[in-house]
């Protein structure tokens, strides 16, 4: 007969299979409901606005009287604000990545990497205030022209927030590359420097790449600092020192509850969110393939 005890534990490794199982069936119904009510309310709102419209119109009027529903104003702002924050957090995040890589000691790495990766712990909504209340009177001192809202100050404070992911995510990468390329650098006498930027750097690049993406679809996708800092005003531009709306401060302007349920303005945000998860789904998918891509040769 079987002991008792090892009965027991086939039980209780049964009962774990079932509760993983029914986790992973949970999550993929909850991504396939998210799925499902973006393209329903959608389509609806498509019914009502021509497609055309809605990607060559040059205003975004919807909850005015003359209602105009182009989204490049609302995508305009999104690109702007997200490449200020990658022009900020591209070059930090690298060099710490090379630093922590290359040059940190292994006293020194376990403690650097996790004080850095601080940063993105700290709430978005304190970002946002910071951008608001320090970075942009501070940036009005140097630019006087620049309005109280704009769309550098929340772009600068976002690239703060995504370098902990470029740098955590290209020093993995970096960390991985085979000790012997670096070897065979040193040995053509190749400087450290030059074995970082020649070699580690370019073997790692599908990692490095993928970092860069993830960060982008992070900055795309942040709500409260551009909500609080960049104002609500959707237009055509790509001047940085004027307010801006983007597509996720939209979504969080008519979440507020002041407009009626199942009318077109309403519908609006479920076609601006069904924009925002095609371009986020689009980056988190060549992220995923560079990342394999990066595994398979060198893993």
């Amino acid at each position: 007969m079987m002991p008792k005890r090892s009965q027991r534990g086939r039980i209780g490794e049964g009962l774990i299979q079932v509760l993983l199982l029914f986790c992973g069936i949970l999550s993929v119904f909850t991504t396939l409901g998210i799925v499902a009510v973006l393209l329903f309310e959608t389509i609806e709102f498509f019914r009502e606005v021509s497609l055309v419209e809605f990607l060559t119109d040059t205003q975004w009027t919807p909850l005015f009287a003359d209602k105009r529903f182009g989204i490049l104003p609302l995508l305009s702002g999104t690109f702007l604000t997200t490449v200020i924050a990658v022009l900020v957090a591209m070059p930090v995040g690298l060099l710490s990545a090379i630093y922590l890589s290359e040059y940190a000691s292994e006293k020194v790495r376990p403690v650097i990497k996790p004080l850095l990766e601080i940063l993105a712990g700290i709430p978005t909504v304190v970002y946002g205030y910071f951008a608001l209340l320090f970075v942009t009177p501070l940036l009005q001192k140097l630019i006087p022209s620049m309005a109280g809202f704009n769309a550098l100050s929340p772009g600068i404070v976002m690239g703060i927030m995504i370098i902990p992911m470029i740098s955590s995510l290209s020093e993995d990468a970096m960390y991985a590359v085979p000790q012997s390329l670096r070897e065979a650098a040193y040995a053509m006498g190749s400087s450290k420097l030059q074995a970082a930027w020649r070699v580690v750097v370019p073997a790692a690049a599908s990692g490095i790449a993928a970092s860069f993406l993830l960060a982008v679809s992070r900055a795309i996708g942040e709500t409260m600092i551009v909500a609080i800092a960049a104002g609500q005003q959707p237009r055509l531009t790509l001047n940085p020192f004027v307010p801006i709306e983007t597509m996720t401060t939209y979504i969080v302007q008519v979440s507020l509850g002041d407009t009626p349920h199942g009318t077109i303005e309403y519908k609006t945000i479920f076609a601006v969110g069904t924009m925002l998860f095609v371009i986020t789904l689009g980056l988190n998918l060549v992220s995923r393939w560079l990342r394999e891509r990066f595994r398979e040769q060198y893993g």
